[in-house]
């Protein structure tokens, strides 16, 4: 096995883990709704994950654990993402801020601060801003 083969084999995984994460915290009051499934669809679109491996996760969602990411850097970026996902494909409305809002929580953003997170990261990519002024952005929110 090459280096990449291992490089691809924890992306992917690692990426598989994420998706699980989301679908959790989606699957939180025991219901996908529409519009949580349309952006499941996009998402695992994004993160390349397979229809078989999105079947096997929707399936059994249970048995995959919420990780959130240790550090708050990390956090940011994985909000800058799913944030650009949202807006790159014109998803607006109250459901898909409210699944955002969902999924903020799951990457460990406290609940009382995640409304002011989620609409201050959607205005951010709204205006285009690169990961590194979105970071210092919520950053300088949070203090």
């Amino acid at each position: 096995m090459s280096i990449s083969d291992l490089f691809d084999s924890g992306f992917k995984k690692r990426n598989e883990d994420h998706f699980a994460s989301i679908v959790r915290v989606a699957m939180e009051d025991g219901v996908i709704t529409d519009e949580e499934k349309a952006f499941l669809d996009r998402l695992a679109r994004n993160l390349d994950i397979s229809e078989g491996d999105y079947a096997i996760i929707l399936k059994d969602y249970a048995s995959h654990h919420i990780n959130p990411p240790t550090s708050y850097d990390n956090r940011l970026e994985r909000l800058y993402d799913l944030s650009r996902m949202v807006y790159v494909d014109h998803i607006k409305g109250d459901d898909e801020e409210h699944v955002l809002r969902k999924i903020a929580i799951g990457l460990g953003f406290k609940p009382e601060n995640v409304k002011y997170v989620v609409d201050k990261a959607l205005t951010l990519v709204s205006n285009k801003v690169d990961l590194d002024t979105f970071m210092e952005e919520i950053r300088t929110m949070n203090k």
